[in-house]
């Protein structure tokens, strides 16, 4: 059966310098092996990295500009540009001025959205209500 989700209804958390819209996980959609979502980073954005331990994540620039910054380098994120994160990698995104930047972020073993971030730094709970997805905002 085919398991269609939609932006403007899924679950929106309140991460750190972003907002994350949970497309598909175990808990929405069943899947069983991966989630994607929407990061959606506000210009001019700069939040502290987090590294996923056991998760590989795929990044696709939808929107905006920015870099995605790990230790051994950097990768310039305009729309049409993908980057894969290893297991383990420490990593922090930047969002240029001008227009927010949004990544659609797939990971492999699902995650939960904000178990990554530094402890109490995010909420492991979509945002009360949702929100506007096409503002970024919460």
């Amino acid at each position: 059966m085919l398991i269609g989700s939609k932006a403007s209804t899924a679950p929106v958390y309140a991460l750190p310098g972003r907002s994350f819209v949970l497309l598909h996980g175990p808990e929405l959609t069943g899947s069983r092996n991966l989630s994607v979502g929407l990061s959606i980073f506000p210009a001019g954005s700069a939040p502290a990295g987090h590294v996923h331990p056991g998760e590989e994540e795929i990044v696709y620039v939808v929107a905006g500009r920015g870099q995605l910054v790990a230790a051994d380098g950097a990768v310039e994120l305009e729309p049409g540009v993908s980057v894969y994160i290893p297991p383990g990698v420490s990593h922090a995104t930047v969002a240029y001025e001008g227009a927010q930047l949004e990544l659609i972020c797939s990971f492999s073993p699902p995650v939960l959205p904000g178990t990554y971030d530094p402890p109490g730094a995010a909420p492991t709970t979509p945002a009360e209500g949702g929100g506007d997805v096409a503002a970024g905002t919460t």
